[in-house]
């Protein structure tokens, strides 16, 4: 598998970074230039504890679904995303917030294996799938920051 991990400072409430994690609306808005589609499960709202959504998205020029369940859940400091169904061997998603006196410290780990087999999977997952999925990541996560740091979030809430 190969790992992921990103550390965004957030200057809002913890419980408020938590919930705009599990937004699917602002999921949708920080993934718009890929025409990302919640099309099953949950489409709107906060996704919670063994709620799934299937999402539709174009990466390198082509379509995938994805249906992905929240399997942990600890609110406002841990929860998990699992690919159930979907392109990648296997996918899994912690998120982790900490709280340092009025900054939340956003810790993401990002686990994920292609399908592609041993040998040139691991070659793709990390030449091609970790520099794309990191640029995903990175702009979720600037999306969560705007949002929590100002009164624009509560539209995702």
């Amino acid at each position: 598998m190969t790992t992921i991990q990103l550390t965004t400072r957030i200057e809002a409430p913890v419980e408020r970074v938590f919930d705009l994690s599990r937004s699917i609306d602002l999921h949708l808005a920080s993934t718009a230039h890929t025409g990302e589609r919640a099309i099953a499960g949950i489409t709107s709202g906060l996704i919670g504890l063994n709620e799934e959504v299937t999402w539709s998205a174009r990466h390198f020029g082509i379509r995938f679904r994805m249906t992905v369940g929240i399997t942990a859940y600890d609110r406002p400091h841990h929860f998990r995303d699992e690919m159930l169904r979907g392109p990648f061997r296997k996918m899994e998603h912690d998120h982790v917030f900490e709280l340092q006196g009025s900054t939340t410290l956003m810790h993401d780990t990002f686990r994920f294996a292609s399908p592609l087999g041993p040998f040139g999977g691991r070659l793709v997952d990390r030449a091609l799938l970790k520099p794309h999925l990191l640029a995903l990541l990175e702009e979720r996560n600037g999306w969560i920051k705007r949002m929590a740091e100002s009164e624009e979030g509560e539209r995702f809430l």
